[in-house]
């Protein structure tokens, strides 16, 4: 089964790449194609992401242990979680990378083709640019690892 990646560079603009997701899964379920379209995100700044999230979640536990003592205690840490959380979702975010595998067998070729032209004209991908890399492109070894590679 040959594959056929798509790279996609959001820049800083998370908002876009959400909504491509949103677009990708619908796609997924509309033309059912579970294991034959996968996509997976790098954040640069994913590890320091994950490491200030495990930080406020301690701090949040202590807090609500605090204010386990009386109602009014346990809504101002209510009220302390929210706060941490609007603050959390607005925090500018790295470049976020869009890295998508399509894997169609032989006779699915009319599936394939129309994928390949209908994902570079779509709202979020068009302004992109993308380009399909496949098998006999030279920098098709480094996507396909740097795709294993992630989560």
């Amino acid at each position: 089964m040959a594959h056929i990646y798509f790279t996609f560079d959001f820049g800083t603009d998370e908002e876009k790449a959400q909504l491509a997701r949103h677009k990708l899964e619908m796609w997924k379920q509309a033309f059912r194609l579970d294991k034959k379209m996968l996509y997976k995100f790098e954040r640069e700044s994913d590890a320091e992401a994950s490491s200030e999230d495990g930080a406020e979640k301690a701090e949040e536990a202590d807090k609500a242990k605090k204010g386990q003592a009386s109602k009014a205690g346990k809504a101002k840490s209510r009220g302390k979680k929210e706060e941490v959380a609007d603050d959390g979702s607005k925090a500018p975010t790295g470049n976020v990378k869009l890295y998508l595998r399509l894997a169609f067998s032989g006779h699915e070729k009319m599936t394939e083709e129309r994928l390949l032209k209908k994902i570079p004209s779509e709202e979020p991908f068009s302004e992109l640019s993308p380009k399909a890399v496949k098998d006999a492109d030279a920098e098709f070894a480094e996507l396909e690892a740097k795709f294993d590679s992630l989560d």
